[in-house]
């Protein structure tokens, strides 16, 4: 039996049918019959009876209003609760269960639930969630059919994301440098507007979006995210990031990027609205050649040798040419402001480098000798070689040294550049902080089973990303604490899922729950996570 909901364009009224499938004998073939049962009321969401049929059946709307008090118990259960104990407590540390409630009163418990599901069936789809409900203890404490879960989606609105954000956002550190970076997630849909053709980041020939990030440097948690076309590439997303975050009262912004993101636009963006950034830039840049050419032969010297980060450290103080056209008065403001540029010398990659480099004029050599010249080269024929043919001696080649040589001096050189770090250890610790974003898009795809859109509405993709999103920050969370009580080098965070999720409750009619048998070892694993934990039973003497 289905609730089917068809549309009269003539009169704008949604009609709700009650389909009954069954066999049809005769034509030896499923057929199904429908029943009216009322028209949908546009602003409740629920089902108005018309005409005085269906006046004994009713369906709950969207946002059905809250209960009082518990659903109590009518039959004995046996349900497994260790996992999900463990999520209700981190919902609570996090303020992710308070922040959730305040802003879907009526539906959190749902979204918490599929939550839930996401992150311990790893890599499941929705549809098995039936089968999961009926063997954990969870938010929602029912099931929700597959159908449910895309109205579920649908009814997650752009208000009520923005203040889950703000939310959010207030309970992190307003001192700590936030990393920002973007994943590009495939799709197979032709109906989704943001789907285009661009950069993918996994190496797929196929359309798809892209997503970006915050996460907090001392939180490591997620706390804002933002869906963006499929064609727009990351330089062009700061100055509408930048918007976004103070409408989001976000006042003290530090960011932390890769050198995707360095343009001279973007850096003027963020001078001018005094925002505090660390960027990765490349060698080639002009004020990073000129400083890599002072440094010359002392670049591997032990007296600029970090021992901690096995690199050769390099700190300058340099000038950034600031521009801010102002349109409403015709001009362009020019100044210079202060800018720390840190160098890091690896010999490893610059042998790597000059091997690659070696490699590669190997190959350029090749072509032009053979006359087999490949027409996206020929920039590289221009920069490395002077070439002379004449009738009889054909084709002879002559070296641009210093074209080589100017390359191989920025070989083995990683950049950044601040206008708040002078310190180049500190600078690069804030620098591979990013290193958790990488994971978080590692979760996204592969865990929370996000690496194609695999939905067909706008609506029901923006709701499943923020589902995904508020799973994420569960598993961040519990990828944090692992890492600080050296959890990783006894479980992978599956198995450590594993380990508590064999944790039963008994449940029966009019009684209070009953916790079943906790190890010590379990007890301590959530200790270690930081939530208060299920006591184990005492040891029998």
């Amino acid at each position: 039996m289905a609730m089917i909901k068809q549309l009269d364009k003539r009169s704008g009224i949604t009609y709700v049918y009650e389909s009954t499938s069954y066999w049809d004998r005769d034509k030896k073939q499923p057929r199904s019959k429908r029943t009216l049962i009322g028209r949908l009321d546009p602003n409740s969401g629920e089902v108005v009876p018309t005409d005085g049929r269906g006046k004994r059946r009713s369906i709950k709307s969207l946002n059905p209003p809250a209960k009082r008090g518990p659903v109590p118990v009518t039959q004995t259960e046996r349900l497994f609760f260790g996992a999900t104990y463990l999520f209700d407590q981190i919902g609570i540390v996090t303020g992710v269960t308070a922040d959730l409630k305040t802003c879907f009163p009526h539906t959190y418990k749902q979204l918490q639930s599929i939550v839930y599901y996401l992150i311990l069936e790893d890599r499941n789809p929705l549809f098995r969630f039936k089968k999961w409900a009926m063997l954990h203890k969870h938010p929602y404490g029912n099931t929700i059919p597959s159908q449910r879960s895309s109205e579920l989606f649908q009814s997650i609105t752009e208000d009520a994301k923005m203040q889950f954000f703000r939310l959010q956002g207030k309970r992190r550190i307003e001192k700590e440098y936030w990393a920002y970076d973007s994943t590009s997630i495939s799709s197979y849909s032709e109906s989704l507007r943001q789907v285009k053709y661009g950069k993918n980041k996994d190496g797929e020939k196929l359309p798809q979006i892209n997503l970006a990030l915050i996460f907090g440097e001392n939180s490591g948690l997620p706390f804002y995210y933002r869906k963006l076309a499929g064609n727009i590439p990351d330089v062009k997303t700061i100055r509408e990031l930048l918007r976004e975050l103070d409408v989001l009262g976000y006042e003290k912004i530090k960011l932390v990027m890769d050198r995707g993101y360095y343009s001279a636009d973007n850096i003027n963006a963020l001078y001018q609205e005094h925002r505090k950034f660390l960027c990765s830039t490349s060698a080639a840049l002009k004020f990073a050649k000129n400083s890599i050419r002072e440094i010359g032969a002392e670049k591997d010297r032990y007296e600029h040798y970090n021992s901690d980060l096995e690199l050769y450290v390099f700190s300058r103080t340099i000038v950034w040419d600031y521009e801010q056209e102002r349109p409403y008065k015709g001009d362009t403001i020019k100044e210079e402001r202060r800018m720390y540029l840190h160098l890091y010398f690896n010999p490893d990659k610059f042998s790597d480098d000059s091997k690659a480099l070696n490699r590669k004029l190997d190959a350029l050599k090749a072509e032009l000798l053979s006359g087999k010249r490949v027409p996206e080269h020929e920039k590289d024929y221009r920069k490395y070689f002077w070439v002379k043919e004449t009738p009889k001696r054909g084709i002879s080649l002559s070296y641009k040294q210093e074209a080589i040589d100017s390359v191989r001096e920025r070989y083995g050189f990683f950049v950044l550049i601040s206008n708040e770090v002078k310190d180049p250890v500190t600078a690069l610790r804030l620098y591979r902080m990013r290193d958790v974003i990488e994971k978080a898009f590692w979760n996204i795809k592969e865990r929370l089973n996000l690496r194609r859109t695999l939905t067909s509405s706008e609506s029901s993709l923006e709701g499943k990303l923020f589902v995904e999103f508020v799973a994420l920050i569960y598993l961040s969370y519990i990828k944090k604490k692992m890492e600080e009580a050296g959890l990783f080098s006894r479980y992978t965070m599956q198995e450590l899922l594993d380990e508590l999720d064999v944790i039963e409750c008994f449940r029966e009619p009019g009684k209070a729950p009953i916790q079943g048998e906790v190890l010590k070892k379990q007890e301590q694993i959530y200790r270690d996570l930081g939530v208060e934990p299920l006591l184990a039973a005492p040891e029998m003497k």
